[in-house]
């Protein structure tokens, strides 16, 4: 199945006092490359449904290696490991890939995201074009489980 990929921009300000990227900021690289997938993809894609609403329910991360600043960006590679009535969860892989072909792994993550209705206060269920499109880039790979 596909991977959603991102390019996700490194600021001056991720540094933290250790002159690496902030575990904090790890979430935001995160959130970044998620609002890019369910967000903007998935709305080019006719399922735009998620941009109406939606939250997150749980993170999990886990740090593999440090990440230190530089001009290029990072790569978030995102994926669906689990789509259920009213909940999806992602997993994501925050690296780089070598120029002879090796991947640089600083990060494994996943988050499990529940549809929102702003308008009712509660959680909704995934629509048949949310599951449509969220089921090409289902993998069930082993990420940190995230319920």
């Amino acid at each position: 199945m596909a991977r959603h990929i991102y390019a996700c921009p490194m600021r001056w300000s991720d540094m933290d006092a250790f002159g690496h990227v902030n575990n904090v900021v790890f979430m935001r690289y995160l959130e970044e490359a998620r609002i890019d997938f369910m967000f903007t993809r998935a709305a080019e894609a006719g399922a735009g449904e998620f941009a109406g609403g939606s939250v997150v329910a749980r993170h999990e991360i886990d740090y593999k290696a440090p990440l230190v600043h530089r001009p290029a960006p990072v790569t978030v590679e995102t994926w669906v490991t689990r789509i259920g009535g009213a909940s999806v969860t992602v997993g994501y892989e925050v690296k780089d890939t070598n120029e002879d072909g090796t991947e640089l792994v600083y990060a494994r993550a996943s988050t499990v995201m529940v549809p929102y209705d702003l308008a009712a206060g509660r959680p909704r269920r995934i629509s048949a074009v949310e599951r449509e499109f969220l089921s090409h880039f289902l993998e069930n790979e082993d990420v940190p489980a995230a319920a």
